[in-house]
């Protein structure tokens, strides 16, 4: 449960501490002081959604902490396990911070976690009852989580929503199969054509570069031949060569090193540049003879060259395209033919997928079917304490025509608020009020079977008063035992009833509204009471009747 929560700068919260017991605490004040930023507060830490208007104004962040006991919950140390976490003589630090540009961090024992690792942990902690949520009661969607939450149905939903994705996923597949399967058909002549005149070419890797290589040796044959010779006679065979040149050039310096031995190594160099240009001359007289003169096989080549081409224009641009595109179109041709075993295979895994649905769905409406029994009974059960005397509850399963990701049918609570009537869907029978007290007799009958340590009900007496009141301020008490309950109300019959009493009031302090939150008991506590009464706080019939409601409490 929470142990103390500390609000920042969170909206007109400037700075408090807020210490929460077991059992019913309660948070009362003026209509406007205040009092939902508290569930807002909480909302925000387990990875409610942040905003930048939460920001107090002209403050840089907001900040929300609490201390948090989670002893016991083996689903919490189970769930830390996972994600690397681990609580602290029992209790774990959440804080989420947002600041005023609208983005937000979070931490768990001062670890960084993101807000989806907040709403996971926050999810077997807490379970928050916002304004105005009785509304959802009208969602056939919100319905059925009631009753699979009630039921232990949660996971064989689950098994049911995978098998009827997987069975929606084959059979897109399978739509795809055949749609692609019609569109080969369609096109396999023009494929075979065209993967036809390309393995037809047998064209290899580079082989356009090769063929441009020696189409140029071949066009330029006499001037290779010619100059190769020419190049030859220069360096090398003729009077004057380059080759006589260095051997006189290296006779001089020669004995010029008998003079001074420190020009040794331009010898040297002399020496390597001899060997190296009459080398040179002899490759060079050797490629000249070795030229080809050969028209015919110059003719072929520049037939090569237009058929890859014309190749590289149709399936281009580079010769690596063709041939990814033979590959691309023999692949299309192997699928073609295989196109029927892949259906068959298809086939086989859906007729399995939608048998393993078949299994799960119908153990999810037995399942179901049980469970809307017990929880028919238990709302029935708890309606006359909630002054709906009479009052019918059930659970009606409606066959869906086709198989749905929800299972076989589709749940509908119906009620009936008045004796003699039957049962109709909430939404036509039911007024705010009973719908409050709908959403609390369902809520205290899944707390019977949870173990969600805290319950939080933002103004669940909304359209309600009277005997009541009362009997819903019973209710409350009843679903705080054995765990921590936090109620906004503006009922004071509810707030009679707290271990823990919260008073919220609005005050001005630098020309700015601040929310002020303090724990109150004794004589202040008998004053707010007699303010929610709705009489004068200060005149003695009004404490009275409220030392009367507390005395009761």
């Amino acid at each position: 449960m929470f142990v103390e929560i500390r609000i920042r700068n969170l909206a007109v919260l400037r700075d408090l501490s807020l210490l929460l017991e077991a059992g019913l605490n309660v948070v009362t004040g003026e209509t406007g002081a205040g009092k939902s930023i508290v569930v807002a507060a909480l909302e925000l830490l387990v990875g409610g959604r942040a905003s930048s208007e939460m920001v107090r104004s002209g403050e840089p962040r907001a900040l929300v902490e609490a201390v948090v006991d989670v002893r016991g919950l083996g689903e919490v140390e189970a769930l830390l396990g996972e994600l690397g976490l681990e609580a602290e003589d029992g209790r774990l630090i959440l804080r989420r911070e947002v600041r005023a540009e609208g983005r937000s961090r979070g931490w768990v024992n001062g670890s960084p976690v993101t807000a989806a690792v907040l709403r996971r942990i926050g999810s077997p902690l807490v379970d928050i009852h916002g304004q105005h949520e009785h509304q959802r009661l009208l969602s056939a969607d919100f319905q059925q989580e009631v009753l699979d939450e009630f039921g232990g149905c949660r996971e064989a939903a689950g098994e049911a929503r995978a098998s009827f994705r997987t069975i929606a996923g084959l059979r897109d597949r399978l739509a795809a199969h055949e749609s692609r399967r019609i569109e080969l058909e369609a096109r396999a002549d023009f494929i075979r054509f065209q993967l036809d005149e390309i393995l037809g070419a047998r064209i290899r890797p580079d082989e356009d570069e090769e063929l441009r290589t020696e189409a140029n040796r071949l066009a330029n044959a006499d001037l290779l031949a010619r100059e190769g010779h020419a190049l030859h006679e220069l360096l090398y065979a003729s009077d004057g060569a380059a080759t006589d040149l260095i051997a006189d050039a290296a006779a001089r310096l020669r004995r010029l090193c008998e003079a001074d031995p420190s020009l040794a190594p331009l010898l040297s160099a002399l020496d390597d540049a001899y060997h190296q240009v009459s080398g040179a001359a002899n490759e060079l007289a050797e490629y000249a003879a070795g030229i080809d003169h050969d028209p015919a096989r110059l003719g072929l080549l520049r037939e090569r060259q237009a058929r890859i081409e014309r190749l590289q224009r149709k399936y281009g641009p580079t010769v690596a395209d063709v041939i990814g595109k033979g590959e691309s179109l023999r692949r299309e041709l192997d699928e073609l033919e295989t196109a029927d075993l892949d259906a068959e295979t298809l086939a086989r895994k859906l007729a399995r997928a939608e048998a393993a649905w078949g299994a799960a769905s119908a153990e999810l409406s037995r399942r179901r079917r049980d469970a809307a029994d017990r929880l028919s009974s238990g709302a029935e059960a708890a309606f006359p304490g909630l002054g709906l005397e009479g009052a019918r509850f059930e659970v009606r399963f409606e066959d869906l025509p086709v198989p749905a990701a929800r299972g076989r049918e589709r749940i509908r609570f119906m009620a009936s608020m008045n004796p003699g009537f039957p049962p109709a869907p909430l939404s036509r029978i039911a007024s705010g009020g009973e719908l409050s007290r709908v959403m609390l007799v369902l809520k205290s009958v899944l707390a019977g079977v949870g173990d969600v340590p805290t319950l939080v009900f933002d103004e669940i007496d909304a359209g309600i008063g009277g005997v009541v009141a009362g009997r819903v301020a019973e209710r409350l008490e009843e679903v705080a035992r054995g765990r921590q309950v936090l109620a906004v109300t503006h009922l004071a019959r509810i707030a009679a009833r707290a271990s823990n009493h919260i008073l919220v009031e609005k005050e001005a302090a630098d020309g700015a509204a601040v929310t002020v939150l303090q724990r109150i008991e004794g004589e202040e506590r008998v004053r707010e009471i007699a303010r929610m009464l709705g009489g004068d706080p200060d005149s003695e019939s009004s404490l009275d009747h409220a030392r009367e409601l507390l005395g009761r409490g």
